[in-house]
């Protein structure tokens, strides 16, 4: 499906959302000819989640056995953090 602009996805809502939701379209949804945002099928969304999880799970275990990484108590990050201009 092309790009709908907002005044039409008001106005076609009901056949854009069963385009997504049973023809697995993804459509990008335009305001003043600029992308605005996107309606994906839930399908999609739930795997873009698991990929988000699944890198964010990776940068986390990287972080942890890197035998170099220095630590600070988190009293001491917290006070720190207070301080930060």
């Amino acid at each position: 499906m092309a790009p709908i602009r907002m005044a039409d996805l008001r106005r076609d809502l009901a056949r854009v959302v069963n385009s997504v939701a049973f023809g697995k379209e993804r459509v990008v949804v335009e305001r003043h000819g600029k992308p605005l945002v996107a309606v994906v099928p839930l399908g999609d969304l739930e795997l873009i989640e698991k990929l988000e999880d699944h890198l964010l799970a990776e940068q986390c275990e990287r972080i942890l056995s890197d035998p170099e990484e220095e630590w600070i108590p988190w009293e001491q990050a917290k006070a720190e953090l207070r301080a930060a201009p």
